[in-house]
Formats: C-alpha cells, structure tokens, sequence
C-alpha cells in the first residue's frame, strides 16, 4: 500500500512541475501558418504548428517566460507567459518581413504604396519548392510574368532583354558571374542556393537608382541575420553529397558547408543528347559569419568557393563522325562583407565590398585558350528620415574589374592577349514622399563616370503610386538604365559605348486574403547597343537600337482550395531588334511572343508529402536559317514542360525528396546549328538544339541533426 502511495505521490509532483501549453499560430490578416516553431525562449521546449496551425506541447519550466514564434518569411514574434502549472492556451500572430526583403517582389518600381501587402509576393521558400526548378533560383523566377524560358541558356530573359542583362547582386554587392559554367547549348544553374537567403527582391524594370550596369532586371539577394539554433545538415543526393554546419552564439553564428556533386554515375542510368568525354563534376565550399554589434548594429560576411570541370565532343554538323573535344575548367571565388548601424534616431548607413573572381580554362584539342576576370565592388549608402512623409537615400560605388582572354595561335605557338580594365565610379540619390495615405512619388538619379569612355552620364528614375480603394492600386514608374556591352565584344574594342533602355511601366494590383491579382503593361525602348558588320567584330559600335513591349497577367491563390497554393502567370511580348550582325530590323532569337505557366503545390497531411507541379508553355522562338533567303524568320516549335516533385517526412528531422523535369518526355527544341558552307546540293546542313536529354531525375536523402528535433530542411527544397 505504502509503494502504491508513493508512486502516485511522484506521479502528482512531476504533473505538478509540468504545463501543457497550446494554441493557435496565424499570420496578421487570420490565415493560419503551418510549420512554424513555437518555443520558450532560452531552452529546447517547443512544437512545430499543424496544417490547421495548431501546435501543443509540454513544460517544466516555471514562473515568467517568453514563448518565441519563427517561421521563414516572418519576423520572429515573442509573448510574455506566466507559467503555473495550469494549462494554457495562447494564440500567436505572424507578421510578414516583406519590409526586409523576405520575399520575391515585382513591382512597378522598386517601392511601396502604403502597405506591403500590395505588392504581388512570392515568399523565398516559394523559389525553393517549385516543380521544374530544381531548387535554381532562376528556374523558379521563370515561372513568374516578364521572363522567357530560354532552354538552352537557363539564365533569366526578361521583357526582351538577353541574359546578359539581368545583373545579381547579393546584400547590395554585385555578383559579376551569378551562373556556373555550362557546355554549349546546356542549361547553366545560378551559383547561390534559395536557401543561402532570408528573401529575393526580383525586378522585371524600374528599379532603384542604388543599383547600375543592368539594362533590364535587378536580382537582388538579401543573405540571412544571424542564425538562431546550432545545427548539422547532411544531403545524400543522387549526384552528389553535401553536408554543412551551423553554430550560434548569444550574439553571433557561423555556417560552413561543402559540397560534391558528381553527373558520371547519373548520366550512365540516364540517356544523354551530349557526347560527353568528361559529365560535369564540381567541388564548392562556402562559409558564413554574423555578428551583431552595439545596439543594432549587423556585420556580415560571406563566401563560396567552387572548382568544376567537365569534357565533350562536338561533332561536325555535316559530318558528324567529325568531331572535337571541348573541356573546361573553372574557379571561381565571391567573398561579400557588409555592415549596416542605425547611427541616430533618423539616420542610419550600410556598407560593404565584395570581390569577384572566375577563370575560365579551355582546351580544343588540347589546344588551350582562357579568359579571367576578378573585380571589386565597394559601395557606402545612407539614409535619412526627414519626417514621417519624407526620405531619402543616397550612396555612392565603385566597380573595378579586370578582364583578360588568351589564345595559343595555330602553327607558332604564340600566345594572344585581349584584354582591358574598367573602373564605374558612380553616386545616386532618391527621395520618397507620401502626398497622402494614397498617393506615393519616388524620385531619384544615378550619376556615372566610366574609364573607358571617360563619358560621364546621368539617369533619371521615377516611380508613383496611386491606392483608390482598400483592395487595389495603380502605379507607374520610368527610368533609364545603362550598361556596358559583354566581355567578348568589349575586349575586342575597349572603346564601345555603354548600352542604354528607358522603361516606361504601367500597372494594376490588387490583393485580398491570399489571393492576388496584378497586371502590367510596359514599353522599353534600346539605344547604343552594339553592332558590327560582315561577320567582323573589330568594326563595332554603338549605332543598333531596338524596342520591346508587352502584357502581363498574375494570379496566385493560396485560399480557396484547403493545402493548396498555385498561381497562374501569362506573358506577352512584343519585340525587334537591330544589332550585332543583323541586316535589319528582327525578332531576336531568345524571343517568344507568349510565355505561360502554372504551378501547383499541395501538401497531404495524412501522409507528410508535399507534392508540386508545374506546368511552362513558350510559343517558337525565331532562328536564323540560312537556307531561308529571309532573316529570322523562320520558328522552333512551342516549348512545353510537365514537371513534378514531392517531399516525404517520415520523422521530423529526415526528409526524402524526389523531383522530375519534363516528365511527359518532350522533346524540346531550341533552333538549330548549320553547317558553315553548303553541301554539294545546295543546302546547309543542320541538326537541332534540344535538351541534353529528355528527362532530369533528382532524388535526395536529407537529414537533418539538432537539438529541437522539428526542425528540418522542408523550408531549403
């Protein structure tokens, strides 16, 4: 009997000592938010929010504490709670950190027109979870209006615009090679994954005067703050291994993480399209570091590392048991610093540097030849609040790069160089004023000397806003924007002119609930572009021009449908050009005149599966052929492309990933390569660009090891 008494004795006391703590997590406007960790702040007692948002869980702590709510996209939340052994039930508001870039924004310009809410958003875990990107940051952009899927490329096209001109930057520095190296006529992959940052700010035009030398998009890529929990992530791939670590002070972290993706074995399981020598293998590495300082203040470091080579054979397209091998090796480093401090109650500075380097080693044949870039970019911004109408920004940078090929000439040996410097010295400054609670004006100009030219220029930029309603707003913005032509043209003439656009941007957007709409219609009129003549680059010069102009339509829809979010984006596009060696005036061949996607994504809660698909359609793109007496005229067939993922959890910290592309088997064709000389017949051979194969297949074993076990990779896919 005694025994009996003494277990219940025990059992009373430990119920005694311990608090069951529920409740609800939502964000501002009352939708719930699964997945979100919910914990007492300063030990490991917490529980992850349901699909319904619910979360409940159990305590031995006492007396006062502070219950901590985090989920990606939104600030963390903090609530006070006296803990007493009752049973308590609390509910926890989310608010989204749009304000600090936590999310993909297209806009009418690179403002806000009161709320944030009214701009069309996409949260960064959106770019990681999209079916057909394989966890690219471009491949899940070009689902988004004003983007071109361009096959071939796998760089962002935007409004007309060539690959060449969206420029990337990352914490405000520019990233002067943002892909990594690719065979010819393969699809290249962004170096920097989604998860690498607290959000993406994407413009498809408009954007601010802070950001230079792009002619048609801003990509720009806000690292995350300081971690909040230690951590070690393991990824067992299908091409590859990676594993990383991350560790957290009171006031700091570090991350660390390596990785080594390997295509040989895939490509033995897989037909391929490319007669590889050598498939791609890569080694990358990257670091971390975060500090805060003083009262608010935030230093940042970043940095990657990464070694790739790989080897192919191109075969003569008239003879194609003719062939020649083509290898290349690349390194490349990035390291970023930058710092930001609140220095009074109304103004505060951000700074940073950030230093490029990307060499590039090819052999045909054995016969080497190579190009090598490095620059630094450093750039100092303040801002001043006037009042609580009134802002300002303004800033200064300078990019330095240098920029070097070589070639080893046939017969002598003797090595060629071509090669130049540049310096852009620039400053900017913009303000931003509320006329009322309805109507916004953002001003500014971007001042800008470059070396070369010793040219000295001057760009407006403008964007307004107007909100008649509760639901809606109208917004206009114009700026022109200038940028240096490419390396291989620019090394050949030192002296070429900067290429100029001037955007002129119209656009409707409403957003209510989880549902958004937005439309927009634009006109982007080309100046200075290069062009040369007969085939002979060294007679170039700054006399092509060109113009594009097109709708857009946007729907997104995470409402309707119970654990479900898709949207809906259609592109049209209206453009020619007259530049490089074109006889006239044309379409250019990275164009197609419509571009259409859907993207579906759907979480099962009674299995753990997160499944998504996606769907891209791109009418034919115009090609050169020279059969045709006609100048791009001729048209490729319609891109289409099916592709599917899905997550499995069986436990909290172990996820199983398995995604595939185009899983209908299309075969998708780009253009086509001719035979520089006709054959006996008349005609020039040709054989199709398509996809190195039909079908991209990744599967993924992804653990994750920590101290809270709900936490996981989910929010990096």
């Amino acid at each position: 009997m005694k025994w009996t008494i003494l277990f219940l004795s025990v059992l009373n006391l430990q119920a005694v000592g311990q608090t069951m703590i529920s409740g609800k997590v939502t964000d501002q406007q009352g939708a719930i938010v699964p997945g979100a960790n919910v914990m007492i702040k300063g030990t490991y007692d917490g529980a992850s929010s349901n699909q319904e948002g619910a979360f409940r869980f159990t305590t031995t702590e006492t007396g006062d504490q502070i219950l901590s709510v985090s989920f990606i996209g939104y600030t963390t939340a903090e609530q006070a709670i006296a803990l007493t052994g009752t049973p308590l039930e609390v509910t926890l508001v989310l608010k989204e950190e749009i304000n600090q870039l936590e999310a993909v924004t297209i806009a009418a310009g690179s403002f806000t027109a009161g709320e944030e809410k009214r701009r069309t958003i996409l949260k960064a875990v959106d770019i990681a979870t999209t079916a057909g990107a394989t966890a690219d940051i471009a491949g899940a952009l070009n689902t988004l209006p004003g983007t071109t899927k361009v096959g071939e490329s796998g760089r962002l096209f935007v409004r007309g615009g060539d690959g060449s001109e969206t420029r990337t930057f990352v914490d405000g520095m520019v990233v002067l090679e943002a892909y990594r190296p690719s065979a010819p006529n393969t699809p290249s992959r962004g170096r920097f994954m989604p998860f690498m940052f607290k959000g993406t700010s994407f413009s498809t035009g408009g954007y601010s005067a802070e950001y230079g030398q792009a002619l048609s998009s801003a990509l720009v890529l806000n690292s995350k703050d300081k971690a909040e929990i230690s951590q070690t992530d393991i990824g067992i791939l299908s091409v590859g291994a990676d594993v990383g670590h991350t560790e957290v002070w009171e006031r700091g972290s570090v991350s660390g993480k390596i990785q080594y993706t390997d295509i040989r074995p895939y490509f033995n399981l897989i037909k391929q399209y490319v007669d590889w020598h050598t498939p791609p293998t890569s080694f990358e590495s990257s670091a971390a570091f975060r500090q805060e300082t003083g009262k608010d203040g935030l230093f940042k470091f970043y940095g990657t590392y990464n070694q790739s080579q790989y080897a192919m054979y191109n075969h003569d397209v008239a003879q194609p048991e003719i062939k020649t091998l083509v290898e290349l090796d690349n390194t490349f480093g990035y390291g970023n610093g930058s710092y930001q401090q609140s220095v009074s109650k109304n103004w505060s500075v951000r700074g940073g540097m950030s230093y490029n380097y990307n060499r590039n080693v090819y052999r045909l044949d054995g016969v080497p030849y190579g190009e090598k870039e490095n620059g630094i970019h450093t750039k100092l911004v303040a801002e001043h609040t006037l009042s609580d109408k009134v802002e300002v920004r303004m800033g200064g940078e300078v990019i330095a790069r240098d920029y070097e090929a070589s070639m080893e000439e046939s017969g002598t040996g003797n090595k060629l160089v071509q090669g130049f410097r540049e310096v852009v010295s620039a400053t900017f400054v913009e303000a931003e004023a509320y006329a009322s609670s309805k109507f916004i004006t953002k001003a500014g100009a971007r001042l800008e000397h470059n070396s070369l030219t010793g040219q000295v220029s001057v760009d407006p930029r403008i964007s307004l806003a107007y909100k008649p309603g509760k639901l809606g707003q109208f917004a206009f913005a114009y700026g022109r924007f200038r940028q240096s032509v490419t390396n291989n043209y620019l090394r050949v003439n030192p002296t070429l002119g900067q290429e100029k656009a001037s955007h002129y941007i119209l656009n409707y957007q409403f957003i209510t609930g989880q549902r958004t709409f937005r439309v927009e219609t634009y006109y982007k009129k080309y100046d200075n572009l290069l062009k040369y003549f007969n085939g002979d680059v060294k007679t170039s010069n700054n006399t092509g021009y060109g113009y594009a102009k097109g709708i857009e339509f946007f729907w997104r829809d995470n409402q309707s449908l119970r654990n479900v979010d898709y949207w809906v984006s259609y592109s049209f596009l209206d453009t020619e050009r007259d530049y490089l060696n074109f006889p006239h005036t044309a379409v250019p061949s990275f164009a197609s005149a419509h571009n259409f996607s859907f993207v579906y994504k759907h979480f099962v809660q009674p299995i753990k599966c997160q499944l998504g698909f996606t769907y891209s359609y791109s009418s034919g793109r115009p090609y050169y052929n020279p059969n045709n007496a006609a100048f791009n005229t001729d048209r490729t067939p319609s891109y289409q492309d099916l592709s599917a993922n899905v997550a499995y959890l069986p436990k909290s910290w172990l996820i199983i990933y398995f995604s595939c592309t185009n899983i209908l088997g299309r075969d998708n064709i780009f253009g086509y390569t001719y035979a520089t000389t006709p054959g006996t017949d008349g005609v020039y051979a040709s054989q199709p660009v398509r996809q190195p194969a039909n079908r991209f297949i990744f599967l993924g074993l992804l653990i994750t090891i920590s101290k809270n076990k709900s936490i996981n990779q989910l929010p990096n896919l």
